[in-house]
């Protein structure tokens, strides 16, 4: 039997904050709850990333809803990654019941229902503000890593969007690169070849096929105008509270290609976009990315070190990333070691794999004198979980199995009624719902193709009227010299010429 009143001191000590903080529950030990043993995550060090993971059923969900909500009531915007379709219900509040009454009363904290400021978005043809980026702003480095491309083919879509630059074709949507890849190997391919150096028709083919799959995974729906403004990411309403932003993927969750795509995109342009923040205190904007193993399926090695690059860089951009996963062991190491907080829920030992994998993880976590860590994994409850934080000063905190707060707002999704209200009444749809399809490389291309072929059609005609004109110049000559030459003939052959001729030659024999 632990020491009690030791580990409740540690647990106090560990999680105290001078500024601002997220209570997320209580700790417990041996099974029992200690009231008021709270264990707070810091704002300060929120913007240093994390890790929501457990097996399912477990709470992972809630958990991130429970977060959700605690930064929107600080004024701090959201953005979460809703892969199942249940985190909708945060625009509405909590029923309530006996069971959470009960919860927060051994947690020490009471129990405000509440709801929350929401904004639905959506990348594919689900309701919600259409979220789209052009294929110039995704740039040719960020593309050729999501196709997986080699160096040779890297090369050809930089040169295509070089020479897209340098002759004003925007590059907005997929069918305007897939018509820039067409022209490089046809009608320009004289051009860029001169300009740019010799373009092989194999490797624009390869490139082809991997646009094409792209589109097969909804990517042209995606890709174009009018692009996503990452500062609407950052609204607060008129009560203070921030924004909760949920993005609706319920219907790309078997294209991880997609995925993946698009959440590269959007980090990569709130690293461009947003300031640099420095040490402000709290974080600007924090994304939650439900089912994150997506995002790690399939990636190439390319891809993973531009994940590790970005998830290392954004935070100074006072953006906190954090991942939402069955196991740890799915996001890759390079990843998990940027992770400030930890909240690991129960995991399932079904097999000698599964019982090394809890061992593995167990190991991720600071050692407790109070726990066996991979004992108290596969004993956690429904809502409880294993904590390691970061304090104010970037130390960890000690690791507490922990009773989790219930989330203030409806456990649920909403109902059809009330997300057409929720739509109806946003800002963003209004602004973001028109489909913009302006003249674009594939347009302007085409223009150029047809000026071309007009002109060839005027100079082969040209051509073909010259040869014409030579040839009947040369016609109407042979039949001017035959014309004199019968004139001569029928001169010479008349009976007066001969009669003369034969009158000279009588004369000159007498």
């Amino acid at each position: 039997m632990a020491d009690k009143e030791a580990f409740f001191k540690s647990i106090t000590e560990g999680y105290a904050t001078k500024g601002d903080a997220i209570t997320l529950g209580a700790a417990m030990l041996d099974g029992e709850t200690l009231t008021n043993a709270f264990v707070k995550i810091p704002l300060k060090t929120l913007n240093r990333h994390g890790l929501i993971a457990g097996a399912t059923g477990t709470g992972k969900t809630k958990t991130l809803q429970i977060l959700a909500e605690n930064l929107s009531e600080k004024g701090i915007p959201v953005l979460l990654m809703d892969m199942k379709g249940d985190l909708s219900g945060i625009a509405q509040p909590s029923p309530g019941h006996a069971k959470i009454e009960e919860r927060h009363e051994k947690i020490g904290i009471p129990f405000t229902a509440k709801k929350f400021p929401v904004e639905i978005l959506s990348i594919s043809d689900q309701e919600g503000v259409r979220l789209r980026a052009t294929v110039s702003e995704f740039g040719p480095v960020l593309l050729s890593r999501i196709m997986d491309l080699t160096e040779t083919q890297s090369g050809i879509v930089s040169v295509i969007f070089k020479y897209c630059d340098d002759n004003k074709l925007p590059l907005l949507d997929l069918k305007d690169f897939k018509k820039m890849l067409q022209y490089t190997t046809d009608e320009g391919k004289e051009e860029l070849s001169k300009d740019y150096g010799r373009i092989s028709t194999a490797s624009t083919g390869a490139i082809l096929r991997k646009i094409v799959e792209l589109e097969q995974q909804g990517a042209d729906l995606f890709f174009g105008e009018k692009s996503f403004e990452t500062e609407d990411l950052l609204r607060i309403d008129e009560n203070g509270m921030g924004y909760i932003n949920i993005i609706r993927l319920t219907d790309i969750q078997d294209r991880p290609k997609m995925f993946s795509t698009f959440m590269l995109s959007l980090l990569a342009e709130i690293y461009a976009t947003f300031p640099e923040q420095g040490d402000s205190g709290r974080p600007e904007l924090v994304i939650f990315i439900d089912e994150a193993h997506l995002i790690f399926k399939e990636a190439s090695s390319a891809l993973l070190n531009q994940i590790e690059s970005i998830v290392k860089l954004i935070r100074s951009k006072g953006v906190g990333l954090y991942f939402v996963t069955q196991n740890p062991t799915d996001v890759p190491d390079g990843v998990l070691s940027q992770l400030g907080l930890k909240i690991q829920h129960a995991l399932r030992a079904f097999t000698a794999k599964d019982r090394k994998a809890i061992k593995l993880t167990a190991e991720n976590y600071p050692i407790s004198e109070y726990y066996k860590t991979d004992e108290v994994l596969t004993s956690l409850g429904i809502g409880e979980a294993l904590v390691s934080a970061l304090s104010e000063k970037g130390i960890p905190t000690p690791l507490a199995a922990t009773m989790l707060r219930a989330p203030m707002s409806r456990m649920d999704v909403l109902e059809d009624s009330e997300l057409k209200e929720l739509t109806d009444n946003s800002k963003l749809i209004k602004k973001y719902s028109e489909v913009v399809d302006r003249e674009s490389a594939y347009e302007l291309l085409n223009k150029k193709i047809e000026i071309a072929e007009r002109e060839e059609v005027k100079a082969k005609a040209a051509k073909e009227k010259e040869a014409a004109e030579k040839s009947s110049s040369r016609s109407a000559s042979r039949k001017s010299s035959k014309s004199t030459q019968s004139i001569w003939v029928k001169t010479l052959t008349s009976p007066t010429v001969i009669r003369s001729v034969l009158g000279i030659l009588g004369k000159m024999m007498r």
